[in-house]
């Protein structure tokens, strides 16, 4: 069963860039946004986290924060996160396991080849853990627009 809008979002413990380890209580004063995305310094996943970087401070301002999640690896994302002055962490989910909690993992097509890849997809999480917003198969022209007018219609 997929997890849903009004569902306690799943806590996760993982290492994220910052040489740092986060979890969901780390957040539990602020409204999350949790987007994971397919692969560091791709076109559609710079694009995307462009897009939360150039809206940062208006998710701020509402009482946000944000946190990127793919199965790159640190190193990776550090270096794809100083290159496009992302001023939000990234989380490394080798194992899956956040992935596998939100259930964002489908099987993808790629040139006649199958293979299970990380479904672009967002959520918001309000101050007290509930899902409040899902995005699955994100377009990501205006998608971080559509995620701000959401965080700000949360009371």
């Amino acid at each position: 069963m997929a997890v849903e809008p009004n569902d306690r979002a799943p806590d996760f413990k993982a290492p994220a860039t910052g040489d740092q380890t986060l979890s969901l209580s780390d957040f539990s004063n602020r409204i999350l946004v949790l987007y994971f995305y397919p692969r560091d310094n791709t076109p559609g996943c710079t694009q995307e986290g462009q897009g939360f970087r150039d809206i940062y401070p208006a998710l701020q301002q509402a009482g946000a924060d944000v946190l990127g999640v793919s199965r790159d690896s640190l190193r990776r994302h550090e270096n794809f996160r100083t290159k496009h002055a992302f001023p939000f962490d990234l989380i490394s989910d080798a194992d899956e396991r956040v992935c596998k909690a939100y259930e964002v993992l489908k099987e993808k097509n790629m040139y006649g080849r199958t293979h299970i890849g990380i479904e672009r997809s967002t959520f918001v999480i309000d101050t007290h853990g509930i899902i409040r917003y899902v995005w699955r198969g994100v377009k990501v022209a205006d998608h971080a627009q559509d995620v701000l007018q959401a965080v700000t219609a949360i009371d």
